[in-house]
């Protein structure tokens, strides 16, 4: 009894396998929400984002708006593979600060939540790195 106990309320899942799994799937999800639902819309990008761009005093809008479009479909696409996962994680992030703390600034708070979550998963990835079951571990494990 005392082990089914710990395992149920033990801060840490000590099943490695079960760990990797589920960090896969966090990464897997995030990357590709971003990439497909948020990012994709935005390559190339439309006049109201080059043009909100602008009215946030970014200079060379036309660029800004092709690296926010980029941070959010290529870094969900890396995210999701989990290859470059730390700078793609951190461009998410710069973008998804810009969004919830700029564009968002004076929205309530439920306006700002998904960008919220964007930015705080992104934060995890950059801190935390892929995981295990990633292309980054792959190229780095030692033989």
């Amino acid at each position: 009894m005392k082990t089914l106990l710990n395992k149920l309320i033990a801060p840490r899942n000590f099943n490695t396998k079960m760990d990797d799994f589920a960090l896969t799937v966090l990464r897997v999800f995030i990357g590709l929400t971003m990439a497909f639902s948020h990012g994709l819309g935005k390559i190339p990008p439309p006049e109201m984002l080059v043009e909100g761009v602008r009215s946030m005093g970014f200079p060379a809008p036309e660029l800004f708006a092709w690296c926010a479009g980029l941070a959010e479909f290529a870094g969900g696409i890396l995210l999701a593979l989990g290859l470059l996962t730390r700078p793609a994680a951190a461009f998410m992030v710069f973008t998804m600060m810009v969004a919830v703390f700029g564009v968002h600034a004076a929205d309530p708070f439920g306006q700002k939540e998904m960008g919220l979550l964007y930015l705080f998963t992104g934060l995890f990835f950059v801190l935390h790195g892929a995981g295990r079951w990633s292309v980054d571990h792959l190229i780095t494990k030692k033989k």
